[in-house]
Formats: C-alpha cells, sequence, structure tokens
C-alpha cells in the first residue's frame, strides 16, 4: 500500500466540511485556505453549498474530482461506509480524524470494520483518532487543529501522540519542518509505512519518531531511509505484549523491547531520545548531519590561521571524524560539558600537539589549549580572534563535530547587543570556513531564541537549546552509517517474520516451552557445552546418576517451571546417597541430575525472536543478571567478532576470562536459534572458565511471531 498521494496531495477534499467554527470539519477547511494550498479543495457536506469560501457537494460520488487526499472530519460510526464510497471512487487516501475506534473498548468492531474495507480497496488510511497529516512544503495541512503556515524544510515526524506533533508545530526552535504525521491508531498504515513513502519525497533528510507499539515492518524502513540519506531520532514510550511475553525468562527484564528497539535504532546511524524536546532537537540536528556547513574542504584558511592549519584529506578519501570539539568563552561551561560527556559517553578527544601549538598563538595567556576548549571571556565580541580560535582548533584530525556553547539573552541593551552579535558572529564566521558541522548550543533552553535560531539555521549552523541537549546533538552527527549492515538486519528481520515455528521438525508448537533436559540435548546437538546429566525416573536410576557423575544437582523436571532456583526447584552439592533421598524428599521424581560444574564467571546467552527484530543479548551476573542491568543487545545477523566488541563494551567485561569464547557461544546459541525456528533461547547461566563456555540452564520457547 503506498501513501504518497496522501502525503503530497494535489487536490483534497473534507468530508464532514462544517460552518460551526471549532469543529474538525471546519477547522480542516479553514487550515486549507489560510495555508495557501495551491490546488483544487472541495467539501462533502448534505446541505451546505460552502464552509471558508469552499464549495461543497451532498457526498463523495458528487465531487467534481477523485481527490488525492480525503479527510473525513465526521462521527465514528460514518466511518467505515465513507471508506467504502472513497475506495470506489479511487481516491489516493484518507485521513480519518474522529476516535472512537479501538483506543476503547466498544470500538474494536468499528476498527475491524474501517480495517477490512481499507484493506480490500487498497486506500491508504491515517488513523483513526489522530490529527491527522501537514505537507508543510506542499501547504497542505490535513489537520483537525488550529495550524499557522510556517516556514518549510527538511524535518520529517511521524508521531503516534497527536500532542507530540500538535506541539512540535507551535515550538520555537527553528525546526523546519517538512511533513508533520499524527498516525493515532495506525489502523491500516503505521510508522514504518510512512517512513518508507517519505523517501519518496523530494527534500527529506531527517526524521523524528514517535512509538507507542512495536512496528515490525521498522528494519526494513530503517534501511530504505538510510538508503536515501535520510536520519532518524526515535523517541519510544510505554511497552509491549512481547516484552511481557519475553519477561517469562530473565530476557524480558534485561533485554525488554525498549533495548531491542534502541539497540535497531543505534545500528541504523539513528539516535534514542529520552523526551520530546530532545527528540525534536536531534531531528534538526540529524537533518545537516554531513552537510558542509560552509565551504569545500579546499577553501583557503581565514586569514589569522595561514597555512599552519593542515586541510583535511579531499573527497570520499577523507577518514570519518568521530570527537566532539566544545568551544565556550566560560569555564564553568566547559566543566559541565566535560562532565555530561563522560557520563554520556560522548568522547571530548585531547588536542593534537599540532592543534595546541597553533592554539597557543590565538588565545589569551588565562586560557589553556585543551577539549573543552574555554577561550576566557577576555576574548568574548571578539569576532576575528573567536574564528580563528575555533578554525585552528577544529582541524584537529579527531574532531568530527564542532559545538559551541553561546547564550543570547532575548532582551539587551544596544551595547550589549553589539557584543553578544559580535561573539556569535566570531562563531559563524568560523562556520563558513569549516568542512565540518557546527552546532551551537545555549546552556539553557530559553537563552536560544528563535530569531537566533532562525539566522543560525540561515548560516547552515544548527541551533541547539541546551547544554546537554547541545552535546547530544554534535554526538549525534558524528555517527557513520552501515548501509550493509542495515541490509543484513532487515533481511534477518522479514525472514524471521516469514519463518514456521519449529521448522527442523515440520510440527506446530506455538509458544510452547521446552523441559530444561530437551533444551539442553537441542544445544549440544549444535556443539555447545553441557554438563554431563539425564533425567531420572525413580530413586534408583537418580542414584546411579549420583554415582556415574559424582556431586551433582538436582533439578525439578517440569517445562512450565523456568526460573527453578528462585521457586526452590535446584538442590546443589548432592554427593551422598543421604544428600540424595533428601533431595529427592523436596523434589519427587521425574528429576534431573547433571554433574556440578565447576564454579567460574556466569554469563546470560540469549536470542530473541520476538521482538521488533532478531537480538542476541549478553549479560554478566546469571542469577544477579537483573540486579547487575549490564547488557550487550545485538541485532542478527551477528559474528564472533561483532559480539566481542558489544562484550566489550559492558561495564564489567573485564571480568570475562576470554570474550572469544563468549563470542563464539553466543553465534552458536543464536544459529541454532535460527536453525530450528524458536522464538527465545536464554541459557543462563553460561559458565566460563579460561577458554571454556558451558551452558548450565537454558529456557526455550517454540512458536515464532506470525509473518504480515
Amino acid at each position: 500500500m503506498r501513501p504518497a498521494r496522501l502525503l503530497a496531495p494535489r487536490s483534497v477534499a473534507v468530508v464532514g466540511a462544517s460552518t460551526r467554527p471549532g469543529s474538525y470539519g471546519n477547522q480542516a477547511v479553514a487550515n486549507l485556505v489560510t495555508a495557501g494550498f495551491p490546488g483544487p479543495v472541495h467539501g462533502v457536506h448534505p446541505t451546505a453549498r460552502e464552509v471558508c469560501g469552499v464549495s461543497c457537494v451532498p457526498t463523495i460520488g458528487d465531487l467534481p474530482i477523485v481527490p488525492d487526499a480525503l479527510v473525513i472530519a465526521t462521527p465514528a460510526a460514518t466511518v467505515p461506509d465513507l471508506l467504502r464510497q472513497a475506495g470506489e471512487r479511487g481516491c489516493g487516501g484518507a485521513v480519518v480524524l474522529a476516535a472512537g475506534f479501538a483506543e476503547v473498548p466498544e470500538g474494536r468492531a468499528l476498527q475491524d470494520d474501517l480495517r477490512r474495507i481499507a484493506l480490500a480497496h487498497d486506500l491508504p488510511v491515517c488513523g483513526p483518532n489522530g490529527n491527522g497529516i501537514v505537507s508543510v512544503v506542499g501547504k497542505a495541512p490535513m489537520w483537525g487543529d488550529a495550524y499557522l503556515p510556517r516556514r518549510p524544510g527538511p524535518v520529517a515526524l511521524i508521531s503516534q501522540s497527536g500532542n507530540v506533533a500538535v506541539n512540535a508545530l507551535l515550538s520555537r526552535r527553528a525546526l523546519r519542518l517538512h511533513t508533520v504525521i499524527s498516525g493515532g491508531n495506525q489502523a491500516i498504515l503505521t510508522a514504518s509505512d510512512y517512513l518508507a513513502a517519505l523517501t519518496e519525497l523530494d527534500g527529506v533528510t531527517s526524521a523524528a519518531l514517535y512509538l507507542e507499539t512495536e512496528d515490525p515492518g521498522l528494519p526494513a524502513a530503517l534501511a530504505l531511509a538510510a538508503e536515501h540519506g535520510i536520519r532518524v531520532a526515535v523517541l519510544k514510550a510505554g511497552s509491549s505484549e512481547q516484552g511481557a511475553a519475553a519477561a517469562s525468562a530473565h530476557t524480558g527484564a534485561v533485554a525488554g523491547d525498549h533495548r531491542v528497539l534502541k539497540a535497531l535504532i543505534e545500528e541504523a546511524g539513528g539516535v534514542w531520545a529520552r523526551n520530546p524536546h530532545e527528540l525534536l532537537e536531534l531531528a534538526k540536528a540529524l537533518s545537516r548531519a554531513g552537510r558542509s556547513a560552509g565551504r569545500d574542504e579546499a577553501s583557503p584558511h581565514p586569514s589569522g590561521t595561514g597555512g599552519d592549519v593542515p586541510s583535511a584529506l579531499p573527497g570520499n578519501t577523507r577518514p570519518h571524524r568521530s570527537g566532539v570539539l566544545v568551544v565556550t568563552c566560560s569555564g564553568g561551561d566547559a566543566a559541565v560539558a566535560a562532565d555530561e560527556a563522560a557520563r554520556l559517553r560522548i568522547p571530548l578527544p585531547p588536542l593534537s600537539a599540532g592543534t595546541v601549538h597553533r592554539l597557543k598563538g590565538l588565545l589569551p595567556g588565562t586560557a589553556t589549549a585543551a577539549n573543552p576548549l574555554d577561550y576566557t571571556a577576555v576574548v568574548f565580541g571578539e569576532t576575528r580572534q573567536t574564528a580563528d580560535i575555533i578554525t585552528a582548533a577544529a582541524h584537529d584530525p579527531a574532531i568530527g563535530v564542532v559545538l559551541a556553547y553561546h547564550d543570547r539573552p532575548e532582551e539587551l541593551d544596544a551595547e550589549q547587543t553589539e557584543a553578544w552579535d559580535a561573539a556569535l558572529d566570531g562563531i559563524t564566521r568560523a562556520a563558513a570556513n569549516l568542512h565540518i558541522p557546527v552546532v551551537v548550543a545555549a546552556t539553557l533552553p530559553e537563552l536560544m531564541p528563535e530569531a537566533t535560531a532562525e539566522h543560525l539555521t540561515d548560516l547552515g549552523v544548527v541551533p541547539a537549546a541546551g547544554l546537554t541537549e547541545g552535546l547530544i546533538c554534535a554526538h549525534a552527527m558524528t555517527a557513520r552509517l552501515d548501509l550493509d549492515r542495515l541490509r543484513e538486519i532487515a533481511h534477518c528481520s522479514q525472514q524471521a517474520s516469514h519463518t514456521p515455528p519449529d521448522v527442523s521438525s515440520g510440527e506446530r508448537h506455538p509458544h510452547t516451552w521446552l523441559s530444561e533436559a530437551d533444551g539442553k540435548a537441542c544445544l549440544k546437538a549444535h556443539g555447545i557445552a553441557v554438563p554431563r546429566g539425564a533425567v531420572a525416573a525413580g530413586p534408583e536410576e537418580a542414584e546411579a546418576l549420583r554415582k556415574e557423575l559424582g556431586t551433582v544437582v538436582v533439578k525439578v523436571h517440569s517445562p512450565d517451571i523456568r526460573h527453578k532456583a528462585a521457586e526452590g526447584g535446584v538442590i546443589l552439592g548432592v554427593s551422598t546417597r543421604e544428600d540424595l533421598d533428601r533431595a529427592l524428599r523436596q523434589l519427587p521424581p521425574p528429576v534431573l541430575i547433571e554433574e556440578m560444574v565447576p564454579p567460574g564467571v556466569e554469563v546470560m546467552v540469549s536470542v530473541r525472536y520476538d521482538a521488533v527484530t532478531p537480538v542476541v543479548v549478553i549479560a554478566l551476573g546469571g542469577a544477579w543478571v537483573e540486579v547487575f542491568d549490564d547488557a550487550a543487545v545485538i541485532p542478527l545477523p551477528v559474528t564472533p567478532e561483532r559480539v566481542a566488541r558489544a562484550v566489550r563494551e559492558l561495564r564489567a567485561a573485564r571480568l570475562v576470562p576470554d570474550v572469544g569464547t563468549l563470542a563464539r557461544t553466543a553465534v552458536a546459541i543464536a544459529g541454532m536459534t535460527r536453525r530450528e525456528g524458536f522464538a527465545l533461547v536464554e541459557v543462563n547461566p553460561v559458565i566460563l572458565r579460561g577458554r571454556t563456555a558451558t551452558a548450565v540452564d537454558a529456557v526455550i520457547r517454540r512458536g515464532r511471531p506470525a509473518g504480515p
């Protein structure tokens, strides 16, 4: 289903166009008129001849044109039949503003009818229970709330929250929006459908996504967006049913759907936002990521720096620079920025000896050439000196983005205005001579007035509101896309959604759990070491196993008990017949008898196929894994090298005796999960000793999510 006509309409009709001010039908027509929509607009109303100067007809069938977009601003009960009429007429799509569908129990059947009719006619539908779509570029606000025309730009917003979209349109942050979509219940079109459709529009370079539900189409849509140069920022709210299902094992708590989605977004070169303010600031910054803020890299050096600043390598041969340079005239801001960068793990690389040498001739005697670079208040307002300092520091080979802090109060007298503007001119003059992006951030959001933000945007500089937000935006702009990796993830995700459960046996066992013994037999068959042992049907079989294995562990044998230790289902250190008899009184046969594995480092390795994309999860701690909350979440497919890199990022990585052994074990478990068609495999713990890894416990669930 392609919503291109809906997102960039050449003609619009409003069903339910109303003469009553404040109604959705009246507001939708008024918005199109106020915005100056260049194409034909018609209203549909049973009696009114005109609304806001727009001519009306009684029914959809009476429209003199077949509209690209139909705005339906009528009560929920009328919507399914109106969609049927729209589909029969050949309309390009519909925006349904009404509520009263699946967001309330009594409306679920109505939404089912809406879906059935829309799918039967291949009719794209935005909503229901949303605010609609605004094509800022196309002057087409198909919007139920008040709308003021805005200056268009390259940023798209896809939101399941109507209020997030409304606030974005009302914000004062030089957020130049291209398209705004309030998807509501997403009965037909989802966030991934919209993201994929945006790639067909000219001028979109970043997208902000506010999500409340999981979307299995996201991996493919993210890969498509990356191929078209669209960077993505995501804010995810709420939890999902899939996360609740995975919580039957430790994996759901350690790597729930939020972490899986976060890992996917970061692999896509996108950024994970924590709140709507951060989401919009990131989307604004990402819209300029990778663009030159000024002249070409071969441009002459600015006056004052001479030939001492090395020119970067031309074209695509320039090495990737991932460091952020922080520049400020305040020692306090420099210190706080350094602390925040350390907390957020944002690299502020030290300046090279050559850069330090060049800066010594430019900085006042009280300043130190370092990163963060505090050029002191002595230089504040000195335009040329400020530009020369920033330019010299920014040419350091480790620097990929410049973050300059500049607070601009809105109310200043003439003398103050001259000084503050001269200070900002120094930053923008430097930006015009650099081949890397420049972000100017106010330490407090209210100290970035809209006029200043618009001025900076016009100059190709990213304005950011907030000290920490500035750091986050600058760091986001250094991220590098790996298109091949993204395509691999998307392919794996699509394969997983179409794989029938239990492909190895040819049987369907949806959402059932294997016993530990059966799970370990499967692990062993795939080359993963497990303790020796077997299921004992009675006391004599149990005693024979004890004599054969030595000191043993006695475990309850039931696929319905997954957290055995927490439920008293594990007895350790059984070495005599007396110990065994006591154990069997506590855990009547059948029981699983296994040899005791010598102690080592305990690690959880699991594979999830029931999230937005398949992932492998590695966390240290064994029984303490949820307490430590230290996990690596890696989208599939994986290699030992990729897993090893992720493990080394863990806080407790130094405890792992051999990262390579752990990585190879994780890859083997992932391979088994794929070949067997399992939905969830959790091996917890894997005991690591030297270069050995033994799977001591296993929780395995059959049943993959149904394909689309």
